[in-house]
């Protein structure tokens, strides 16, 4: 069992693992600052829920950006920078805030990809 885990979580190269950690790190790190300076007190629910959003942040980005992948392929856009920011900001935010539901399917490719026994 702890072969497979290793598998799975250790599957991803791990340049890629902390940029995308570093990034759900900073998105969660803004997201905590502003509920615990709200004035209705330390929400611990939302603050553990951010937490688990930025760990599981980079999966979901993995998810994210596989499928857009499959869909867009080789093809290359020219666009203005700014609008490219914003887009990739919002879709950023709509990872790390959608994680705890989009992670679990990159964590169930990667069991398939790599974790599965082999069948001899």
């Amino acid at each position: 069992m702890d072969r497979l885990k290793a598998a799975i979580f250790g599957s991803m190269k791990t340049g890629y693992y902390v940029r995308h950690l570093v990034f759900g790190a900073v998105i969660g790190a803004l997201f905590i600052s502003a509920k615990l300076s709200a004035p209705t007190g330390v929400p611990y629910g939302e603050i553990c829920l951010a937490l688990i959003s930025t760990l599981l942040y980079p999966y979901a980005r993995f998810v994210y950006e596989s499928v857009v992948g499959f869909i867009m392929g080789n093809n290359v856009f020219f666009v203005n920078a700014l609008l490219m920011l914003v887009v990739k900001a919002v879709t950023m935010l709509m990872c790390w805030f959608l994680a705890i539901f989009i992670a679990p399917l990159g964590l169930a490719y990667l069991y398939w990809r790599v974790g599965r026994p082999s069948s001899n």
